[in-house]
């Protein structure tokens, strides 16, 4: 699939370094936990968005019975198209699978990744307060205060309706 200049494809276990890199420097290591699991997100299914060749972003996700959970979604290079893009093709591969929900898990303070989430049609459908309290037992290194100095507590649950 692309979009624009930039083209979104499986991973494949060729981008294992790309993609723990990713991650290790976007969420501090391959563990991410969210809603209360652990997943090991270089483990995950994977999107690779690519511009000109080289890796531009990374979407990991969780497949269940009706639902794709996107568990992360990372761009690094900002307002490039990529983020779109992986979403897109996350969205498009939940339709094809004959999914009924896309989801997925961000926090409070993080006001950009909700702006773009909505633009692009999930809802708010859930909040769950003080969720980073028990991120911090397993995660003791998740800071306090997080984006734009907004306290960081809750997790909000985004879904769109397939």
């Amino acid at each position: 699939m692309s979009i624009g200049d930039v083209h979104v494809r499986k991973a494949t276990e060729a981008d294992q370094p790309a993609v723990e890199h990713i991650l290790t420097t976007s969420w501090g290591g391959t563990i991410v936990i969210g809603h209360g699991v652990e997943y090991n997100a270089a483990r995950l299914p994977a999107l690779i968005a690519e511009r000109d060749g080289a890796v531009a972003g990374l979407l990991t996700y969780h497949l269940t019975d009706d639902t794709l959970e996107v568990v992360t979604l990372d761009a690094p290079a900002r307002h490039t198209g990529a983020g779109t893009a992986l979403l897109t093709a996350a969205i498009d591969l939940a339709r094809e699978s004959g999914l009924h929900r896309l989801w997925l898990i961000t926090t409070n303070d993080n006001l950009d990744a909700l702006r773009f989430y909505q633009r692009r049609g999930l809802r708010i459908v859930a909040v769950t307060p003080d969720a980073l309290d028990l991120v911090r037992e397993r995660k003791p290194f998740v800071p306090q205060e997080g984006h734009y100095g907004i306290p960081l507590r809750d997790e909000l649950t985004l879904e769109l309706r397939l």
